[in-house]
């Protein structure tokens, strides 16, 4: 018996901030694009960089929790299963989209608040010794 595979894991960072919107039947859908860079050295010593995009949809409550805690920068770690969507535009001609359908979604680096920038983030306070005397 043989088996299939289409699984996709990505760390990098957001390019925008999530865009949320509801199915006819009501079901939240969340979309967003992350960026990875890949670094190398050429054999003469060059250093290279690349950037890839990738568009990630997620669906239901995740779809939910992407766009209330994510936002522009932030990175993340993405798993889920590459998908191809066709359609055909208004001038008929036939277009194609490779996206990650997310089935889970971890905040990598600083946690914030959607609603904050990144320089709005608050330092912890401080513990005062006195009060934990152990």
């Amino acid at each position: 018996m043989s088996r299939d595979l289409n699984k996709v894991m990505i760390i990098g960072h957001l390019g925008r901030d999530p865009e949320m919107r509801y199915t006819p039947s009501g079901r939240p859908v969340t979309t967003f694009t992350v960026a990875t860079n890949r670094t190398w050295n050429t054999t003469d010593g060059e250093k290279h960089n690349e950037t890839e995009w990738f568009n990630v949809v997620s669906w239901g409550n995740l779809a939910e929790i992407c766009k209330q805690y994510l936002s522009k920068g932030q990175q993340v770690y993405v798993e889920g299963r590459l998908q191809t969507r066709r359609w055909e535009d208004a001038d008929n001609i036939r277009r194609n989209s490779v996206e990650i359908v997310a089935s889970e979604m971890m905040i990598l680096g600083d946690r914030h608040d959607s609603n904050q920038t990144n320089s709005d983030t608050q330092e912890p306070e401080p513990i005062n010794d006195e009060e934990y005397p152990f």
